[in-house]
């Protein structure tokens, strides 16, 4: 069984820059890598603070949120 990742995102400069690296910073063997654009999928914003996001882009990882970078902030998401 994969390992899931999730990739939370705005579609900001920043967050595009990260996603470029996501996708293959994971081995797609050991790793299904989901890309959530939080500017389309408003739905899935709960899910993401849910998962311990504050900001984007974050990954999440096992459970943990880890935040890249500051793009902006989850509460500018909803």
């Amino acid at each position: 069984m994969k390992n899931k990742v999730i990739f939370y995102h705005a579609g900001c400069p920043v967050c595009v820059a990260a996603e470029q690296n996501i996708a293959s910073a994971f081995d797609a063997a050991r790793y299904d890598v989901e890309v959530v654009h939080l500017g389309e999928a408003k739905r899935r914003v709960a899910e993401a603070e849910a998962a311990g996001v504050k900001s984007v882009p974050a990954v999440v990882l096992g459970g943990t949120a880890f935040h890249i970078n500051y793009g902006a902030g989850i509460e500018v998401l909803r």
